[in-house]
């Protein structure tokens, strides 16, 4: 499996604007120009979309330890291929049957940074959700780091739920713009698949867009790679719950 993206900056922040996985054939490599003629046919080579919480990622030969102006880096609105990590491990690992296609990647938040649950990040998201039907100016950049909910371009015919199981109850506006997004997936006629728990249930956790991350610690590490596997044993993927 590869990986590809585009980084772009606005006042020192730094965003993952686009990412795709590419499943590669057996002894298969592609490059840059490779992607873009697959993407020119999206409908055809674009099998579906994972939907996670916020990239911590770095292009080949960066790392995410620090900014990657700091490191040199020239945003040039080019796609580049990305270093690998835990998260690409497992989906290179656990889905299959997906050869010679791209499935893109999309975030909540397309801020790259690493732990931003535990600062005040979260409370700028959450104001800043507030005014993106305003006039008002946000904290990070309307177009870079959120989502037009009701405008939303989702690509394939899947979408895996994937940005987690633990909103905060104080950050009400930003369950609700992942809640928008879950809805408006299945409105523009989406198949939406996730991981949950049995103890939530099916109809729970969708309520509360509650959607395990795959990436664990614990009991939970092999259990959730375990049914991310199940999910997509089947086309497109399933709701599936981990064995508890």
């Amino acid at each position: 499996m590869q990986a590809f993206g585009k980084f772009a900056t606005e006042h020192d922040l730094e965003y993952l604007t686009e990412h795709y996985l590419y499943f590669n054939e057996p002894d298969e490599k592609i490059t840059i120009d490779d992607l873009q003629v697959l993407l020119k046919k999206k409908n055809k080579n674009v099998a579906g979309t994972i939907f996670l919480y916020n990239p911590v990622i770095a292009p080949r030969g960066y790392n995410v330890d620090r900014s990657l102006a700091e490191q040199g880096y020239e945003f040039d609105g080019q796609y580049t291929e990305l270093q690998f990590e835990k998260l690409m491990d497992i989906f290179q690992s656990r889905i299959k049957g997906y050869e010679g296609k791209l499935i893109e990647v999309k975030y909540l938040f397309n801020y790259n940074r690493p732990d931003i649950e535990p600062t005040t990040v979260l409370e700028a998201f959450n104001e800043d959700i507030e005014k993106l039907s305003t006039h008002q100016s946000t904290r990070f950049s309307r177009e870079l780091n959120y989502h037009d909910v009701k405008n939303i371009r989702i690509s394939g015919k899947f979408v895996f739920f994937a940005w987690g199981h633990k909103f905060d109850q104080f950050h009400v506006n930003i369950s609700n713009y992942a809640k928008g997004i879950f809805e408006q997936s299945r409105k523009i006629g989406k198949t939406p698949a996730f991981i949950y728990s049995r103890g939530m249930g099916l109809e729970g956790s969708e309520e509360g867009v509650r959607f395990f991350h795959p990436v664990a610690s614990g009991k939970l590490k092999t259990k959730i790679t375990e049914a991310i596997a199940k999910a997509f044993g089947t086309k497109p993927p399933q709701p599936t719950a981990y064995e508890e």
